[in-house]
């Protein structure tokens, strides 16, 4: 049996009342919206770092010369 921890979050007045409504209408509390955002932002940062550790490799360009080649090709 795995034991879930509890904690207190302070939300803006207004989101909470947008959390609560969700709640209410997703048949889902309040604990379960968090874990699922947390969950989703938790991946999608896994997804960054292994997309950074792809492209460690990768030769860089300088802001400036992306900036002179979109001039050279009449982009900019």
């Amino acid at each position: 049996m795995k034991l879930e921890k509890r904690t207190t979050i302070y939300f803006k007045p207004k989101l909470y009342r947008a959390l609560k409504l969700k709640a209410a209408s997703t048949d889902h509390n309040i604990s379960e919206l968090v874990n699922e955002a947390v969950t989703i932002a938790l991946k999608e940062d896994a997804i960054d770092l292994e997309a950074i550790e792809e492209r460690k490799k990768e030769k860089s360009k300088s802001f400036e010369s992306v900036l002179k080649e979109l001039k050279r090709d009449k982009l900019l």
